[in-house]
């Protein structure tokens, strides 16, 4: 099971990739016609996808230890979404062995550490500033 949650968030951060460099070449992050934000279904996704990464940032809060690495995860995963959170179950599942037992991984607290959450969340925000100069500086 180890070796197969290892697979599918690398498949994630891969897919996510590849979909992030597609849509950013082809349009930038607030260039959103108002035909597609003013779509109920599109505003419904979002909340979906919003509430299911506070989903997981209480489960991080729970985990990590330490509130600074609680507040940067969270800032993290609300600013990456699932790079944010395929990043932090591949740490967790790199820790156990393959043959290990996923108690390791969804029950044991960690000491966390800063340094990652610290830099997915810096780049976060300087990424969405560079995306919104557009409707910063008209």
């Amino acid at each position: 099971m180890i070796l197969f949650l290892r697979g599918l968030f690398l498949l994630v951060l891969a897919v996510m990739t590849w979909g992030t460099i597609r849509a950013s070449l082809f349009q930038g992050m607030f260039d959103l016609p108002a035909a597609v934000t003013g779509n109920p279904w599109f505003q419904v996704t979002l909340f979906d996808a919003y509430f299911a990464f506070l989903t997981f940032c209480v489960w991080i809060a729970w985990k990590e230890q330490r509130l600074a690495a609680r507040i940067l995860w969270v800032v993290s995963v609300l600013l990456w979404g699932n790079f944010a959170i395929a990043t932090y179950m591949l740490i967790e599942l790199f820790r156990i062995p393959a043959n290990g037992s996923l108690d390791e991984v969804f029950t044991r607290k960690r000491p966390g550490h800063l340094i990652l959450p610290a830099v997915f969340a810096a780049l976060g925000v300087l990424v969405y500033l560079a995306s919104a100069r557009t409707l910063l500086l008209p």
